[in-house]
């Protein structure tokens, strides 16, 4: 007997066939006499209205009455599964985020967790009973204020709850059967991969890759949750994410990602002196906005241009910081660009293996592609450059790294 937490995303439970084969899949694994928990998201598509409507009456909105807003859709989700549950005989209870308790930090909209206090989960499990946990939302101790998690935050809920219930596996069942090298809709011989390592998928998941969210890999490989990527609607095997010593292969290069969720931002004639980045960063930290490629040209006549990507959502907000900070940092002029994307590679065999990065460039130069930021870390190259280039990008870099399948 096991002990599982199973994490059904948005096109998972979209309709009530779906949740009901959510059930179907549920009691399968109860019936083999496994203890089971489940964490469902939101219903597809309700998650960005729900965005989109806070967006519409205030761009720059309060973040607790965003979150108390975009929690609601998984409220519906956790009752609708558990009667879903209970109608195929299996004994199932719901649970809000502020109920398990899953207590967070109180930065509202992308919050942190904690702590989640199991013991009361764990108690109903033993006894057979399958608590369906609303995913992406938690409680800001103190204030008892609901939080959420950021986009993607039901499967950073579903690790977290997996680590604090002793769990022997986390299962992510989605719409794609595993972890491919790239997206299969843009390159069709993209391959799935059986493992891959934490490092890796913490790498690809913060550079776009949009089967994990980053902090759930995070967690994981904190906590050594072995996670598995599977399909909702098909059965087959999926893809684990594992650490490096079970992977006996280490390829070179592992996946290719990309990101549209990129803005650019440029602080023409900032005065060259020291301090100047902290002041330019430090309101941004303040406000819970991240900052992610960073370039700084080399100064002249004292002033010096500074470059720096935004999440995309976190452009307007980025703007009215700095343009209200105009008159202590003294730029000249702040241009945004929102029209880019951020094409990563990323593999564990890069520590070894030298000329990944030249590889990139040729790919790119070959079809005519510019490159705008240029960031690098241990296992991952990083460019950005114009979004109406994403798709040949990915194509050229999959085909000159061989990851297309024969």
């Amino acid at each position: 007997m096991s002990r599982i937490v199973m994490k059904f995303g948005g096109t998972s439970v979209a309709d009530l066939d779906r949740i009901r084969n959510v059930a179907a899949r549920v009691k399968r694994e109860v019936d083999a006499g496994h203890q089971v928990a489940v964490v469902v998201s939101a219903m597809s598509g309700t998650t960005n209205q729900l965005v989109k409507w806070c967006q519409e009456l205030s761009p720059l909105h309060d973040a607790r009455e965003y979150d108390v807003v975009v929690a609601t859709g998984e409220q519906v989700t956790i009752g609708l599964t558990a009667i879903a549950l209970q109608a195929v005989g299996v004994e199932a209870r719901s649970w809000q985020g502020w109920q398990v308790p899953i207590l967070t930090d109180n930065a509202h909209g992308k919050a942190r967790v904690d702590k989640i206090l199991g013991e009361e989960l764990i108690k109903r499990m033993e006894q057979g009973q399958v608590p369906v946990v609303a995913g992406f939302q938690g409680l800001e101790p103190g204030r008892n204020r609901v939080t959420t998690l950021g986009r993607g935050g039901s499967d950073l809920s579903a690790v977290a709850l997996a680590a604090a219930l002793n769990a022997d596996r986390c299962d992510i069942y989605t719409d794609v059967d595993g972890i491919y090298t790239t997206d299969p809709r843009i390159v069709p011989k993209a391959r799935k991969l059986d493992k891959i390592s934490y490092e890796e998928m913490l790498e690809l998941a913060s550079v776009g890759a949009k089967v994990l969210q980053t902090r759930s890999v995070e967690l994981a490989m904190k906590a050594k949750v072995r996670v598995q990527v599977l399909s909702s609607f098909e059965d087959k095997p999926g893809s684990l994410v594992v650490d490096e010593d079970e992977i006996m292969e280490k390829p070179i290069v592992s996946g290719i990602a990309y990101s549209r969720d990129e803005a650019k931002v440029t602080l023409r004639r900032v005065p060259d002196r020291p301090g100047v980045a902290a002041r330019i960063f430090g309101p941004l930290s303040d406000a819970n906005v991240n900052v992610d490629m960073i370039v700084q040209n080399i100064g002249e006549d004292g002033n010096t241009d500074m470059t720096f990507t935004v999440g995309r959502s976190d452009l307007p907000r980025a703007r009215d910081i700095l343009e209200k900070a105009k008159a202590e940092l003294n730029y000249g002029e702040l241009i945004a660009d929102a029209d880019v994307t951020k094409i990563s590679v990323v593999g564990i065999g890069m520590r070894t293996h030298a000329g990944v990065a030249s590889t990139m460039f040729k790919a790119l130069s070959d079809k005519g592609i510019n490159i705008q930021v240029i960031s690098t870390s241990e296992i991952k190259v990083s460019v950005l450059v114009a979004a109406d280039y994403t798709e040949l990008a990915v194509r050229a870099l999959h085909t000159a790294y061989g990851l297309d399948a024969a």
